[in-house]
């Protein structure tokens, strides 16, 4: 296995508080959290407004992935081909698929792509705007105000440490989004053109990390250095927040490094654990969990993990291998922090029926049918 080395040092090393306080120094304002519980790791200034920059672009990438789909296509238009900054090197009357407009927006952080989603979205930046400022109310980013999608500066225009931490773990449950932010480069082309974009993730740390799973960069001249990053070790994720800050990288390995010496992980579900043995068209099946579920605990507390089945007492066949019969409720100090679907171990027919399960020869056969007829 490649080792990957911190970019802190060759081993990693439990950061302490103190130490992590001075490494942030050059952060003027910051914020670590476990995204699970919704905890404070740490933090510096959280609530201050300050303009964000490129890391504007995390909820531009929200607002498009839960209104379009990413085969939409997007038809660039001369404004916003010819946007200031950072660029994705889209050309007007481009036609590109949506998926491909925000690899160019979160890896080369685009602000023609920015301005190009906006435009599909919303018609107009203004309009777009109004959805962004809508989303992050709804996800508690009360101290945020956006004027665009790319981040360029406006008086009107900030965020906080806090809000922004809140708004990237909303974005890192989207399974698209996370894919987007974890790729090192890409390569696309548009519908309409025999042109190739390369696109290059500006966020070092996918690369300098261990673990690093994403997320967003930004900067400009009066905003300064700022990022948005996330990591996972040992099934345990934590989320980091700097804005204006010369000293980026390292604060935010250092601040990573900080989170993981604080925590360990409790193994709350297992994936495929047996949930409950049911009575299902004349036989006892057994339904599992679908997926594992760890939480970040402090070191040292004890305090109980509780997993609530909701599982419905009254399930008929026929039920499909993999079938959601239910979920797991996790609780941790008396509030809910996460969800696991409980579902069907095998195909359950109706009691009499049996299931046919085809075989290689017998599928392909089906295909050759139909490709001849």
């Amino acid at each position: 296995m490649k080792k990957i080395i911190s970019f802190v040092a060759a081993c990693m090393i439990a950061v302490s508080a103190s130490d992590a306080l001075a490494m942030a120094d050059t952060a003027e304002c910051a914020c670590v959290i476990n995204p699970v519980t919704n905890e404070v790791v740490f933090e510096k200034e959280m609530n201050k407004k300050h303009a964000m920059a490129s890391t504007t672009k995390i909820m531009t990438a929200v607002i498009a992935l839960e209104n379009c789909g990413e085969d939409e296509v997007v038809t660039v238009s001369a404004n916003a081909a010819n946007q200031e900054g950072s660029s994705a090197y889209i050309s007007a009357g481009n036609q590109m698929y949506m998926g491909d407009v925000l690899n160019g927006l979160m890896l080369n952080s685009g602000n023609d792509a920015a301005i190009a989603i906006a435009e599909h979205v919303a018609g107009n930046v203004e309009a777009f705007a109004d959805m962004m400022n809508k989303k992050a109310a709804e996800l508690g980013a009360v101290n945020t105000h956006f004027v665009n999608p790319s981040g360029l500066d406006d008086p009107q225009h900030y965020t906080t440490a806090s809000d922004m931490a809140l708004i990237a773990k909303y974005a890192m449950g989207m399974s698209k989004f996370r894919e987007i932010v974890s790729t090192s480069t890409s390569q696309v082309k548009p519908i309409n053109s025999e042109e190739t974009l390369y696109f290059t993730n500006h966020n070092k740390l996918l690369h300098l990390y261990d673990g690093a799973t994403g997320i967003k960069t930004g900067f400009t001249k009066s905003t300064g250095r700022c990022l948005v990053s996330s990591a996972k070790r040992d099934g345990m994720e934590f989320i980091a927040v700097t804005l204006n800050d010369p000293n980026d990288w390292k604060d935010h390995a250092d601040l990573l490094d900080y989170a993981f010496s604080q925590y360990e992980p409790k193994r709350a579900v297992n994936a495929s654990d047996s949930i409950k043995q049911m009575n299902v068209g004349g036989g006892v099946y057994n339904m599992t969990a679908a997926n594992e579920f760890v939480l970040p605990v402090r070191k040292g507390e004890n305090s109980p993990i509780t997993v609530i089945s909701h599982i419905s007492e009254n399930l008929r066949a026929p039920l499909n291998k993999g079938e959601k019969v239910g979920y797991l409720e996790i609780q941790y100090k008396g509030k809910e922090v996460g969800k696991v679907d409980v579902i069907s171990e095998e195909e359950i027919a109706l009691e009499g029926e049996i299931i046919i399960k085809e075989n290689f020869f017998s599928v392909l056969l089906r295909c050759l049918k139909k490709i001849l007829l």
